[in-house]
């Protein structure tokens, strides 16, 4: 990624001029990096936490939902001030931009503060609607109490990341990603172990990284003709609040629904674990808790094969803006259909991949337990076979949102975890059991991509009218 801008103006005429396919390369190396050693960290957690119980592996998926919904408010204000930024950035207006990441800024943190103090005033309660059994809640409260600190800082540095992610500044993006995650996987060993801290000692090592990235983050965002996030730039007012909706509400979906849609994935496996038992091992052991943890490590397994998707899509993401927001359409057709087809090359070869080593993956993270090793390989086999299906849904999701088509967005974005996911995962385990709990993510993608095909192709179509008559 070429860096050293002079200024902002600088910047803009190297995104609305480069050849498309060298562009979407430079600006995804750096997010695919970010996001496989952000999902390596995640994976580091459940691995080191697995060698304390199959009670500690099942609190840290438990306790995804909540991260996942941190997660989700911090999207919310990255992508949808990011994306506002990345238009007025190929538009020229550049007070607005500098308004938006101030805005965007402040606003995360604040909510940040409320919802980790709300979390810790309802911990346990929390903790129960979140799928807890009565074996894994202590640890699922341990865990989340620490994570719940440190929400403030997690969701201002999403943030900033995005916001340099949207313009044009993916590598320093990456150094702030990459020294948190690096730094996350050196003290889960030393505070679970060394410190005896336990499953604590995990979201310990979390937090801390986190508060680390955002250091950085927050420093890189000084230089290389990036915005400079200043107190006196904060607009709270309904125009900024409401263009950022635009712009964030489709992750808030995407994000959001993820979180709620674990919560019933938990409770379901949970029930039907103890209903049904898995077929492997003896009698009154908990199944439960081993279903649980099996589709904890799965939704790990898988969130990092997806997390390079996600990096060559956010690297997609500031060239659509831009270039839309120029009025530069065919670059922006362009440069989906490149990331389309590369996409969906990378996880053919994935999905085969996954679906031959299914069982050893979810064995190194918890070889000590028969019954969670049996339910999650089989899990994993179905969702790899669906898995090339996403290259066109998270392609046309980020295009939808980058451009400003907020309601597309916001279905195609809610369709795979929420629209789809949440009845499957209510009727499915009625039909079919533990299986139904299995192949629900099957089933969902599946149906989410015959819903995104005609939105993505439709936005195609206007873009190439528009084109025409600017001709």
């Amino acid at each position: 990624m070429r860096a050293g801008y002079k200024n902002q103006e600088e910047k803009v005429a190297y995104m609305l001029s480069e050849p498309i396919s060298r562009l979407v390369c430079r600006m995804a190396i750096p997010t695919i990096i970010s996001m496989l050693v952000t999902a390596f960290y995640n994976m580091a957690d459940t691995f080191f936490v697995g060698k304390i119980n199959t009670q500690a592996t099942a609190a840290v998926g438990v306790v995804f939902s909540v991260m996942a919904l941190i997660q989700a408010c911090g999207f919310f204000f990255g992508h949808g001030s990011g994306n506002f930024i990345s238009r007025k950035l190929g538009a020229g207006e550049f007070e607005e931009a500098n308004r938006m990441a101030a805005t965007g800024f402040f606003s995360a943190f604040l909510t940040g503060v409320a919802l980790g103090g709300v979390g810790l005033l309802f911990l346990e309660p929390l903790a129960k609607l979140l799928g807890s059994t009565p074996t894994i809640l202590p640890y699922t409260k341990s865990y989340m109490r620490i994570i719940l600190m440190g929400c403030p800082f997690t969701m201002a540095s999403f943030v900033v990341n995005n916001q340099l992610r949207f313009q044009g500044s993916a590598s320093y993006a990456m150094v702030g990603i990459i020294t948190g995650a690096v730094i996350n996987i050196v003290l889960d060993p030393l505070f679970i172990f060394g410190c005896n801290l336990g499953v604590a000692g995990a979201a310990l090592a979390t937090v801390i990284s986190q508060m680390v990235s955002f250091s950085i983050l927050f420093l890189m965002s000084l230089r290389g003709g990036n915005i400079r996030i200043r107190l006196r730039n904060f607009t709270p007012t309904g125009y900024y609040y409401v263009q950022m909706f635009r712009g964030g509400f489709p992750s808030l979906c995407r994000q959001g629904l993820g979180s709620i849609s674990h919560i019933f994935l938990n409770n379901a496996a949970g029930v039907y674990g103890e209903m049904y038992g898995l077929s492997v091992g003896g009698t009154g052991e908990i199944y439960g808790d081993a279903a649980i943890a099996a589709m904890s490590i799965v939704n790990r397994i898988s969130m990092f094969a997806n997390s390079a998707l996600i990096g060559f899509g956010q690297g997609f993401q500031p060239v659509c803006g831009m270039n839309y927001g120029g009025k530069k359409y065919a670059r922006v057709r362009q440069a989906f259909a490149f990331c389309v087809k590369y996409a969906a090359v990378f996880l053919v070869a994935i999905s085969l991949a996954g679906f031959i080593a299914a069982e050893p993956l979810v064995t190194f993270f918890r070889r000590e337990d028969a019954k969670v090793i049996h339910f999650g390989t089989l899990a994993l086999r179905l969702q790899c076979v669906v898995f090339p299906l996403n290259a066109w849904i998270v392609m046309c999701n980020m295009m939808l949102q980058s451009i400003g088509k907020t309601a597309k967005a916001s279905i195609v974005a809610a369709a795979r975890q929420g629209l789809f996911f949440i009845p499957f995962i209510f009727i499915l385990p009625r039909i079919f059991g533990l299986l139904g709990v299995q192949m629900c993510q099957t089933w969902s993608d599946a149906c989410s991509f015959a819903l995104s095909v005609p939105m993505g192709l439709g936005v195609l179509r206007e873009m190439k009218a528009k084109e025409k008559n600017d001709q």
